[in-house]
């Protein structure tokens, strides 16, 4: 029932409205094709979730990823302020939904914890975005208890090599074979690429390199997967998504989602894209005039139907929710990096 609810609001009222508001197109909007004028149907809340005792406040928030049984949701955050090297507090803390907490774990793997994602069986995949010679440059596979049953790359050791990696963002496993996909690097990182491995962590391929073309890339920050097993790639100093096949095929891009930082695509092909860095220029060829937030809207077609607005959707000294996670109810939680808070919304 909640699931159909949110098909009934997003891929049938929201278009009529969508279709039948005569919105004035901003400047920026005309320029990039992205909306900032969308319908807004959530309300945000910032205040769920029980952090551990003796924690004050949440580090930054990095990744928000519910586990598809509707039992749990794992928050990712960089154990103090921005980093985790030299922490001793647990990066991965998991809840039910009612934001009580049942565990954390990860302490003393990671030095810079960004992208993760929950695969058919249960399991958290974390990836680690940076190293220091003696740890990161890794992506951990735990149990839900908090058990390492895979690692991929080498402790400390960044490079190009089939078995290294270096600055993973974020990474995607297939439900029907296992097969994993691993998005790198982060911030002038060495690799512009996705990786691909067998379910036991064994190289197949890969594809990208450094470029604005298409199948190139340029910081791929986030990376998901819809029900036809395309791979959706959130290009993001380019502002575009890139879609694949699983073997690199180029499709198509979109660009009408903003600078996607962080992407989750629901079983039913509702898809999410947050963006967190448009609105001012600094350089790194933001989108100007764009408005930060979550935009919503249809994985089939590119479709974008709806708006979570960030709370201060223009300004350029702080970045919006990168990481973006969807419970079994419909509710949307954004993980905030640099204003270190974890956002929850919820259909009005």
């Amino acid at each position: 029932m909640v699931i159909q609810k949110i098909l009934q609001i997003l891929s049938v009222g929201l278009v009529l409205i969508a279709n039948s508001w005569n919105y004035a197109q901003s400047p920026a909007s005309e320029v990039h094709g992205v909306r900032n004028d969308l319908p807004q149907p959530y309300e945000t809340q910032r205040t769920w979730g029980a952090l551990p005792d003796g924690t004050a406040s949440w580090a930054a928030v990095t990744a928000v990823e519910p586990s598809p049984d509707g039992r749990f949701i794992y928050v990712i955050h960089r154990c103090f302020e921005n980093s985790c090297e030299g922490r001793i507090e647990p990066p991965i803390l998991k809840f039910d939904y009612e934001g009580n907490l049942l565990g954390s774990f990860g302490a003393g793997l990671f030095i810079f914890p960004h992208g993760a994602t929950v695969d058919h069986e249960g399991s958290l995949w974390v990836t680690d975005a940076q190293g220091n010679g003696e740890s990161g440059h890794q992506v951990f596979k735990f149990s839900p208890e908090g058990d390492i049953l895979l690692t991929l790359g080498k402790k400390g050791i960044g490079g190009s090599g089939t078995d290294l990696l270096h600055s993973p963002n974020d990474i995607v496993v297939d439900p029907n074979d296992g097969d994993i996909f691993v998005a790198e690097s982060h911030r002038r990182g060495l690799n512009n690429r996705i990786v691909h491995f067998a379910s036991d962590g064994t190289y197949i391929n890969e594809w990208g390199g450094k470029g604005s073309g298409p199948g190139e890339l340029s910081e791929p920050h986030t990376i998901a997967m819809d029900s036809q097993g395309r791979l959706f790639v959130g290009d993001r100093e380019n502002n575009r998504i890139q879609i694949f096949t699983q073997d690199g095929e180029f499709i198509d891009e979109w660009r009408q989602f903003g600078r996607p930082s962080g992407i989750f695509i629901t079983p039913e092909d509702i898809i999410y894209v947050a963006d967190s860095e448009s609105g001012p220029d600094t350089g790194a060829n933001e989108l100007r005039g764009i408005m930060k937030g979550i935009r919503v809207g249809s994985a089939v077609d590119g479709t974008v139907l709806a708006f979570i607005e960030d709370m201060e959707p223009l300004r350029d000294d702080h970045s919006g929710a990168e990481g973006v996670g969807v419970d079994a109810n419909g509710n949307v939680y954004g993980a905030v990096v640099r204003r270190r808070m974890l956002e929850r919304h919820v259909l009005k």
